[in-house]
């Protein structure tokens, strides 16, 4: 089995190796993969799957704020705004394989990429002051005001950061190209004629982008709005059945292979569906009557996968039980804490799951498999549907089951995790023969450059 799936795999992943646009995303989220490793600890500590604990955090006041307010922020300064620093990463990346400047390629990016964001925030105001300095009750009135939406500089903005990468570094390295630049007398220093040189070609890529933007504006709308629109634009007949659970977890995985939070974009139109559906779960649980529906928010949250997207728990198992390079098995040290309470962006970015073929089968089918599994032995009373309690999404497996079903949904996701974890396995192998045969070419590379003599190469001509 190995050696078939070697085959398939390992040409694939190849091609893909020497693809310079998949190379430069690859590598520019791994610009964000440390930083998320840092900021997974702090989300872990602010939602800890304990009431006591959460009530304290919140709680306790800190000058103003709240001490769940101020160990949110590190996580915020990692997760929520991780678009900036893969967008940034990836134009270094892009610039680097089109032979340009690499600091020119990452800001110009960033440059493109905030020329077509959207510079207004818009939610539901609570309370307005009149002119008199009374306040009015305005509850549910929509208020937009200016300043950068989180949601845009987080997941839901990687897909257009990657679309700016490309095109904006395309373009600088073209004028580039065509000598299109400001060139500076001799004895210049370096950085002085770098700076020069990129004023034309970066002011036509801001040129380029500023008339894309009127054209997103002049069609009433914005970059950033159009393609995510466009991205749910396939989700939006989903309803409350089977077959709705695995067409939305199927594009949710989809977007998450090429790097766009798929819980974002799905969530967005399946999430009320499913929140709904758990609530009159809940109502009926309160009611003592028989529980009205199989798929609700708590089934996706504690049935669907397990560890993240992908139902990664089970393949940080297989890296750490059956993995042996380096890479592998030291990533799988760093993110198996976060991964037992649902964090797994390490996983994602770090391994990566992002634009792998050898790993998007498993990553895609181990989730379709706890669905299928679950529902069908929830309909023949196996173990209770989940009650609609709202249960931590940090909460761990087996804990989680247990509270949402009883003894028995606990030891059936025990099972699926262990389910996944040989689902995984064979792929997971196929990676780690390949880092391997990567770490030993690594060694072997510096043996080879060492001080070994040939006496061959001695020559007493020159005495």
């Amino acid at each position: 089995m190995f050696e078939k799936l070697e085959k398939v795999m390992m040409p694939l992943a190849e091609a893909i190796g020497r693809n310079k646009y998949l190379i430069a995303v690859r590598d520019g989220f791994l610009v964000s993969t440390p930083l998320l490793i840092v900021g997974s600890i702090f989300l872990l500590i602010g939602n800890f799957p304990i009431t006591a604990w959460t009530d304290f955090l919140e709680g306790t006041k800190v000058a103003g704020t709240t001490l769940s307010a101020l160990i949110a922020k590190p996580a915020d300064a990692t997760f929520t705004i991780m678009a900036v620093f893969a967008t940034m990463g990836i134009g270094y990346s892009f610039a680097k394989q089109m032979k340009t400047t690499p600091i020119f390629g990452a800001a110009v990016t960033l440059m493109a990429w905030f020329i077509l964001m959207p510079y207004v925030v818009t939610g539901s105001a609570k309370s307005l002051i009149d002119a008199t300095g009374a306040a009015l009750n305005v509850e549910g009135i929509k208020a937009t005001v200016g300043g950068i939406s989180t949601g845009w500089i987080g997941a839901k903005g990687i897909f257009v950061g990657i679309i700016c990468a490309f095109s904006s570094v395309h373009i600088y390295s073209w004028v580039e190209r065509r000598g299109w630049t400001i060139k500076m007398p001799a004895g210049v220093p370096p950085t002085v004629v770098q700076s020069f040189a990129a004023l034309i070609p970066a002011g036509i890529v801001m040129s380029i982008f500023f008339l894309i933007n009127s054209l997103f504006a002049y069609c009433n709308t914005d970059a950033f709005t159009f393609i995510f629109n466009f991205l749910q634009t396939p989700l939006l007949g989903l309803g409350d059945t089977l077959g709705a659970m695995i067409i939305a977890y199927i594009f949710l995985h989809i977007f998450w292979f090429f790097g766009v939070n798929g819980g974002s974009v799905v969530g967005a139109v399946f999430n009320p569906i499913l929140t709904t559906l758990g609530l009159e779960n809940l109502e009926a649980y309160k009611a003592h009557q028989e529980l009205p529906h199989i798929i609700t928010q708590q089934f996706q949250d504690l049935f669907a996968t397990f560890g993240g997207c992908g139902s990664t728990l089970s393949l940080l198992i297989a890296m750490l039980f059956f993995c042996k390079s380096k890479r592998i098995t030291e990533l799988g040290k760093l993110a198996i804490i976060p991964g037992i309470f649902g964090i797994n962006e390490p996983i994602v970015f770090g391994l990566p799951i992002v634009l792998n073929p050898t790993i998007v089968i498993p990553f895609v089918l181990v989730p379709m498999v706890n669905i299928i599994l679950t529902y069908f032995a929830m309909d023949f009373g196996l173990f209770p549907m989940c009650n609609g309690i709202n249960i931590p999404w940090t909460t761990p497996v087996i804990i989680s089951g247990l509270l949402a079903t009883n003894w028995v949904g606990a030891l059936f996701q025990a099972g699926l995790l262990v389910l996944g974890v040989f689902i995984y396995m064979p792929f997971i192998k196929v990676m780690d023969k390949q880092y391997m045969n990567d770490e030993a070419n690594a060694v072997a590379a510096i043996h080879d450059d060492g001080d070994d003599i040939n006496l061959d190469d001695l020559s007493f001509d020159d005495l």
